[in-house]
């Protein structure tokens, strides 16, 4: 039976991406002519190792293509060649084919190489050398065969007492290819019982060589009654070990020569791109680093804890006196404050800083701004924010197209800036900070700000608005969230083709977020998002109506108040509002939208708790408010279905299950088209039937 050896590949992995993020990071900062040895070093010690610890497990197509790259970067840290940037752009598309390579190989894929083939190929070139030179290829078709095999070799105590030596046999097998070595101590006894002429040690190797298996076994044909010894063949990732494997994929090096013409060149590469299997995209990271410091802090929680439990166990073996009693809610007490501390303590390992997300950004404005012809600086700020990896990673994207949308729209090219006597260098600029309990992500640029006029000339166009309407200019600037809004002219790979920031706002309220953006001609544009820190757990406002216990989120809530009858006017025949200094608030009957008996109808003696969602205001009429808490949030989709109104459920102290509200579907519900506002006008809805407006 093989080993599974999933456990040294996922290491391998995350350091293989880690190194690779290095290189990137460290490329960006390379200017040529002003370069430092220490950041080629450490370009080049990522690579190697990359290297290296591909050709361990047998990723062969990794390491040779690693090599090549490994080639050029060791003799400009030589001083035998300048770096140039068109070395720094072939090194960071050679990071970019590394990326895709081991992401195939981590989904278990055969790695397309193709594109390695055509950088290595430019390397060549670049390095004056003839093709496959660095590979040592032969000069004919010649294949060379390179497996990764296991070998458990355990010998019996006695073995020494053999003539027989270990070390030998290990220098023999270093002989056939690369080798790594695993020694175990388990079984070494106390230093009593210790012997000198006994063997206690046995080791695990892992050869990666062109022999064959009985290459390797005539190393240990001396020893086959002295010892226990397992030769197997690994194959690199994919091998037999996988639990449920149906299907064993090997990946040997197949090291050729480069066929004699041109066409036949063609001909193989197109054949293999068809023939190529489809990628599957790589799976997110399901690990996360943790510092020593957050682990000590939960060790010490979890202690607490365990004095706390054992203090209660006394208790609940003594007489209930009312000592005993004052002891025991002195205990409780301290169980609650261990528990809420243990739950901060927990939510902290999820906690990343946001660098992890503004790392990417360099090299994509480096690209897109060489892509463009424009001069770009970018600055970074609040880069150790922390923010729940969860929310990290769906913010990703958004993000991405927020800071390509400053790029392409907002950045002038350098003539323009020079025109217009600016710095001819744009800035666009990424800061996080937190406030209150969210954090607050701006993409700022100094460009030459959002077009109000057109915007509003669009709109009116695509009949996104009345031709009468009458907006502000940061009403009218909101107009690019709506699905299908674009004001480019032409069409590009980066912008125009209508879709985008419909779906960015979207991403970001299914993340409990909102966006919002100001700007200024000339002057330039600010994005500002709003997120939660964590998707886990929400502060929440309980609310009752009728028998049911609804959780608002206090980060929708913005004010409770009791309803003035004669600020309040009947819309229609079902929608009442209230008149809120200068808004008028569409009232919503949280019993009528859920069909709920028994709730207080009698506006006067009820509470509405106003709501904002996306600059729009709604009051939510409820009986009662009860108390402020913080709530474990569950999935109903996972659990249950989806609940339009509703996202997501908890459980409260007592065991009952309480709904959590989504504002933004509540509204949908409705049928309410532009809340909160002082043109306010109704949509038929299941709730609503009526049409009609109110105007002031």
């Amino acid at each position: 039976m093989s080993i599974d050896l999933s456990q040294f590949f996922e290491v391998f992995f995350e350091e293989s991406f880690e190194g690779l993020d290095i290189m990137e990071t460290e490329l960006l900062n390379l200017v040529p002519g002003e370069e430092d040895l220490e950041t080629i070093n450490t370009i080049f010690r990522a690579a190697h190792s990359i290297k290296g610890g591909s050709a361990t497990f047998g990723f062969n197509s990794i390491a040779n293509f690693t090599h090549v790259l490994e080639t050029l970067l060791d003799q400009i840290r030589e001083g035998e060649r300048n770096i140039t940037s068109e070395h720094i752009n072939l090194l960071l598309k050679s990071v970019d084919c590394l990326r895709a390579l081991l992401s195939s190989l981590k989904v278990q894929e055969e790695p397309d190489l193709a594109q390695a083939d055509t950088l290595r190929e430019q390397f060549e070139k670049l390095l004056g050398m003839p093709a496959g030179e660095e590979q040592g290829e032969e000069t004919h078709h010649e294949q060379v065969i390179v497996n990764t095999y296991q070998i458990d070799f355990k010998p019996h105590f006695h073995l020494f007492k053999t003539g027989n030596e270990p070390l030998f046999m290990i220098s023999e097998l270093a002989e056939l290819g690369e080798l790594e070595v695993q020694a175990f101590t388990d079984a070494i006894p106390d230093i009593k019982e210790l012997t000198s002429d006994e063997c206690f040690l046995y080791w695990r190797f892992f050869l990666n060589t062109e022999r064959d298996e009985q290459a390797i076994k005539e190393i240990f044909e001396w020893v086959e009654d002295d010892a226990d010894i397992k030769v197997e063949l690994c194959g690199g990732l994919f091998n037999d070990a996988k639990a449920g494997s149906e299907e064993v994929i090997n990946e040997p090096a197949v090291v050729e020569e480069a066929p004699k013409t041109a066409e036949q060149s063609k001909a193989n590469k197109a054949k293999a791109a068809a023939n190529a299997p489809s990628a599957k995209a790589a799976p997110e990271s399901t690990s996360i680093r943790v510092g020593i410091d957050k682990v000590d802090s939960l060790i010490n929680m979890v202690g607490e804890l365990v004095i706390t439990q054992a203090m209660l166990n006394q208790l609940s073996e003594q007489e209930m006196t009312a000592t005993a009693v004052t002891s025991l809610q002195e205990g409780l007490a301290q169980l609650a404050h261990n528990t809420r501390d243990l739950q901060e303590n927990v939510m902290r390992i999820r906690m990343l800083p946001i660098n992890f997300v503004f790392s990417r950004f360099p090299r994509l404005v480096r690209d897109i701004a060489q892509k463009l012809n424009k001069e770009v600086e970018l600055k970074l700020i609040g880069e150790q924010t922390e923010l729940d990896k969860t929310v990290m990673e769906k913010i990703s994207d958004p993000m991405v197209h927020l800071v390509r949308n400053s790029l392409d729209h907002g950045i002038e090219t350098v003539e323009k800036r020079i025109a217009a006597g600016k710095d001819p260098v744009g800035k666009v600029t990424l800061n996080a900070f937190h406030q209150g309990g969210n954090i607050v992500i701006e993409i700022m640029d100094d460009g030459q700000g959002l077009n109000t006029q057109k915007i509003k000339e669009k709109a009116i166009a695509n009949e996104l608005i009345a031709g009468d309407s009458e907006l502000t200019d940061d009403e009218i600037n909101e107009l690019i969230f709506m699905p299908g809004f674009s004001t480019a002219d032409e069409v590009s790979d980066l912008s125009g083709r209508g879709v985008g920031m419909d779906v960015v706002k979207r991403n970001i309220q299914s993340l409990n977020g909102s966006v919002e953006v100001t700007s200024a001609a000339g002057i330039g544009s600010t994005f500002t998002i709003r997120l939660p820190l964590t998707l886990a757990i929400l502060d929440g406002q309980l609310v009752k109506v009728a028998k049911h216990t609804y959780i608002i989120p206090l980060i929708s809530i913005v004010e409770s108040l009791q309803i003035d009858i004669a600020k309040v006017s009947r819309v229609g025949k079902d929608l009442d509002v209230l008149r809120l200094r200068d808004e008028y608030i569409p009232i919503l009957r949280l019993y009528e939208i859920f069909n709920h008996q028994g709730a207080i109808e009698s506006l006067d003696k009820t509470l509405l708790v106003v709501v904002e969602n996306d600059n729009q205001k709604v009051g939510v009429l409820v009986d009662d408010l009860l108390s402020q808490q913080q709530v474990v949030i569950k999935s109903l989709e996972a659990n249950y279905h989806k609940v339009d109104g509703v996202s997501g459920a908890t459980i409260l102290g007592d065991g009952r299950v309480s709904l959590i509200l989504d504002i933004s579907g509540l509204i949908k519900l409705s049928g309410l088209k532009k809340p909160g506002s002082q043109a306010l006008s109704i949509e038929p809805s299941a709730t609503l039937e009526d049409s009609c407006s109110l105007n002031q």
